[in-house]
């Protein structure tokens, strides 16, 4: 068994060699250095002090798209619970509300965010309606009784009308549009946290 793994060894370590598009035939006196993990193939040749570079590996076609922004991302994240049921306290497909939602979408990018809508409405920084963009955030009182802060959605898109998505507890996950009379009457402030 040992022979045979020596040999697979020896063998790939054998038909790896010029691999790289630029390879240069090197002399015994010729140093090779790996420069960069992530490019293995990659020499340096310490007597023309020059750095050549294999090829890189092809990259998936979804990566070769236009990287997406942060906010594009948090977005399609929480777009992704559309639908899903209302849960107090809840932050997963099982069921969440309104800050889990948005606790969950920014946390998922390494944003950690307060997990209550009226601690969050302390954090980033407030910005008039008319500047709002992808992935801020609107802060509402829904609640005649309380003066505070209760329920939070994430914008999701600003072309025509200001779309945001949240949940509620009668549907739960939903897009509603700030043009509606519910929420253009509860709403408080916009924050933009990214």
């Amino acid at each position: 068994m040992r022979s045979i793994c020596t040999l697979l060894i020896l063998t790939l370590g054998l038909s790896s060699c010029k691999s790289s598009k630029h390879a240069k035939h090197k002399t015994s006196n010729d140093s090779q250095v790996i420069i960069d993990a992530k490019r293995a193939l990659n020499t340096y040749d310490s007597k023309t002090a020059e750095i050549e570079y294999a090829e890189e590996p092809a990259k998936p076609v979804e990566e070769d798209n236009e990287e997406k922004s942060k906010a594009d991302a948090i977005t399609h994240y929480a777009l992704q619970f559309e639908g899903v049921r209302y849960k107090w306290g809840g932050t997963t497909n099982a069921g969440m509300d309104c800050s889990g939602l948005v606790f969950e979408s920014f946390r998922a990018h390494d944003i950690i965010l307060p997990r209550i809508s009226r601690d969050m409405a302390k954090q980033g920084d407030k910005i008039p309606l008319k500047k709002v963009q992808e992935g801020d955030l609107l802060f509402f009182r829904t609640q005649n009784r309380r003066n505070d802060i209760n329920h939070v959605g994430l914008i999701i898109t600003t072309e025509d009308d200001i779309q945001f998505i949240h949940a509620t507890t009668r549907a739960g996950v939903i897009v509603s549009r700030l043009s509606e009379d519910y929420w253009t009457d509860s709403f408080v402030e916009a924050r933009r946290i990214l």
